[in-house]
């Protein structure tokens, strides 16, 4: 991580997955369960707009695309949207590059579903508010914000170096930005570390 930029080193990590010097990371050929299970479970996306953050190498902005969204998604890492248009040529989705904590203007409250997923606990802690904050601004009035995340007991410690889990506390705070919390939970998902999966919406005025 470079001084000052928490989050060049997506790029640097994607960029050295794309040279073959490591494993591309966080490539999976399928969607995440937890996402996949909960939208499958709520029905068609009817053309509503959704956007999906740090999308990465894209397979799960494509999955939500599929249940007939109207699909933004975006990473701080050109190289990872660079590397998903190329795996997806004829693709609905809209990427883009752009960084969590600068959003465009244009989008704030634009989105009926909002994908977050294991992102924001990759940022220092000391973001994580700012970072809670601009995700749950994408929801529009009426909208749903899906958000995954790894889990922590509240007492207990934060590792040295990301992911830094949520704790209860953390993954509730959704709420303070505008936002209504319709379940958190901790689904049975053995194959991967404990993690919450939260459902928030912002009330109609």
């Amino acid at each position: 991580m470079q001084a000052g930029e928490p989050t060049a080193w997506f790029e640097t990590l994607y960029a050295g997955g794309r040279r073959g010097e490591i494993n591309m990371p966080w490539d999976r050929a399928q969607p995440l369960p937890l996402l996949r299970d909960w939208l499958q479970a709520q029905g068609p996306g009817a053309e509503r707009a959704a956007i999906v953050v740090g999308c990465g190498l894209g397979v799960d902005a494509q999955f939500v695309a599929a249940q007939g969204f109207r699909t933004t998604a975006f990473d701080i890492s050109d190289t990872a949207i660079r590397t998903a248009q190329e795996r997806y040529p004829d693709s609905p989705v809209d990427y883009r590059t752009a960084d969590m904590l600068h959003l465009p203007p244009e989008w704030q409250q634009a989105f009926d579903l909002v994908v977050e997923i294991i992102n924001i606990q990759a940022l220092p802690v000391s973001l994580r508010d700012q970072a809670i904050a601009a995700v749950a601004n994408l929801v529009t009035a009426g909208g749903t914000l899906l958000a995954i995340e790894n889990m922590r007991q509240d007492r207990d410690p934060l590792p040295n170096r990301p992911p830094w889990p949520f704790s209860r506390d953390e993954i509730e705070s959704f709420a303070n930005h505008g936002l209504h919390p319709i379940s958190i939970e901790r689904p049975e998902d053995t194959a991967r570390p404990p993690r919450w999966r939260a459902e928030f919406t912002r009330p109609i005025s």
